[in-house]
């Protein structure tokens, strides 16, 4: 498989800095980064007294591990807009993801931070094997999701050609790769496999398109599905990380030469790995929770963020940069559903919200075709049940409507009588049961 290989010439100094040339300027962009934050922000401020830190402590790059951890909670207790750091009127950009609750996760973006974040995604384009002229296609969703105005956003940074077409509508997304004739594609790597079966519904082959490179993220992925989508596809497929509370894709992304984990770009986030039982730091190569800091984040600084993915960090093979390994599950209960961020906690405050239904049940995750799909088990409430059939499909709807509206992920909703969900020996529902075939 040809594959485009970038020279050395193209990449930025710092994509090629030795390791204390990049740890300098970790050094100088944290202590901004930490004194942003406290002084601009109530949350910051009130922690790190609490912790007995301040950012004048902060010596070393092994000082951060002197500071408190933020967790996806103070965004949601701080809903809105009291984790931005800079006034609001400064905000050119919201975005916002599920939280755990019907709040979303709400990250703002200055004109500043905008611009960074264009930065690193063309990086991530450009370690893809993206140049200048190169016509992107983009099936991420576009709206509140990071996804879409992210790849958007950093294509036209690296000078590409882009074709905003977002998620769904699979028949025309193989029509416009047709006539338009993408090198690139950035989607989802399940939505790449539909995708390929749409071509080869239509009777063509899928390797004989135009695309030669895909950039996938938005949900974990194995190397099985990678090497399967390499050859149905014909094409190179490499791997963005990002989450919106750090900035959005691009945060790390694979280089195609190597294609052996995303590299991190260090000069704008800064890494850990810790034990996410203990919260130690582990050293680099130990496996255990992905904690991420800001460096040059304006609008929502992010200080010790517990992504709660599981990972390790890698040596630089590509760039100068630190990898990450694949993740290999996470240290919560969220489940990612087509890109969706879903948290039983989630559903669990939709049925409450139910007088009808009683808060047993069970989130029972399966695979149709190549995409995730979820059904929701959950019990009547004994004394409260529908009087007939009309009445039961009436409440599975709109249990189905509440989890689309306020979660933003299809499913199907199965009503069960009292008692109708297995117990464990402790009296507890098993709150997740995952049907997808092992890879």
């Amino acid at each position: 498989m040809v594959q485009h290989m970038p020279e050395a010439g193209e990449l930025e100094p710092i994509e090629r800095a030795s390791r204390d040339e990049l740890q300098a300027l970790q050094l100088e962009r944290l202590k901004w980064s930490l004194k942003h934050a406290y002084e601009n922000v109530p949350h910051y401020r009130r922690a790190f007294d609490e912790a007995g830190v301040h950012p004048d402590d902060l010596k070393t790059l092994a000082d951060l591990a002197k500071f408190p951890f933020t967790e996806k909670k103070a965004l949601r207790d701080n809903y809105p807009f009291g984790m931005f750091a800079v006034p609001r009127d400064k905000v050119v950009r919201v975005h916002a993801s599920s939280g755990t609750t019907g709040k979303p996760t709400v990250v703002g973006y200055t004109q500043n931070d905008i611009d960074t974040w264009a930065n690193v995604v063309a990086r991530s384009i450009r370690a893809a094997g993206g140049r200048p002229g190169d016509m992107v296609h983009v099936a991420y969703g576009y709206g509140l999701f990071t996804g879409g105005l992210g790849a958007h956003y950093g294509a036209e940074r690296l000078g590409c050609t882009v074709v905003p077409m977002s998620g769904g509508q699979t028949e025309k997304q193989v029509q416009l790769i047709q006539d338009f004739q993408p090198s690139i594609i950035m989607v989802t790597p399940s939505y790449m496999l539909n995708i390929v079966e749409e071509f080869k519904r239509q009777g063509i082959d899928p390797a004989t398109s135009s695309l030669k490179v895909g950039i996938f993220g938005a949900e974990p992925w194995t190397d099985a599905m990678r090497r399967e989508i390499e050859e149905r596809a014909g094409i190179d497929a490499v791997d963005i990380y990002g989450l919106s509370e750090v900035m959005g894709p691009g945060v790390a992304s694979e280089c195609i030469e190597s294609k052996d984990g995303p590299t991190i770009w260090e000069d704008h986030f800064y890494p850990e790995i810790i034990d996410p039982d203990t919260g130690e730091v582990l050293p680099d190569g130990a496996e255990g929770e992905l904690v991420f800091t800001s460096l040059t984040k304006e609008a929502l600084p992010i200080i010790r963020y517990r992504t709660r993915d599981l990972t390790r960090l890698l040596p630089p093979t590509s760039r100068s940069m630190r990898r990450m390994g694949r993740i290999n599950g996470r240290s919560d209960d969220m489940l990612i559903i087509r890109g969706v961020n879903v948290f039983p906690s989630q559903v669990e405050e939709l049925i409450l919200g139910m007088p009808a239904l009683a808060p047993q049940y069970q989130l029972v995750v399966t695979r149709d075709g190549h995409l995730d799909a979820l059904e929701v088990h959950c019990e009547l409430r004994e004394g409260a049940l529908p009087q007939d059939d009309a009445q039961c499909s009436s409440l599975g709807r709109d249990l189905q409507h509440r989890i689309k509206t306020y979660i933003g992920v299809t499913t199907t909703v199965k009503l069960l009588p009292a008692q109708g969900i297995e117990r464990s020996m402790t009296g507890k529902a098993r709150r997740v049961v995952d049907r997808r075939p092992k890879q």
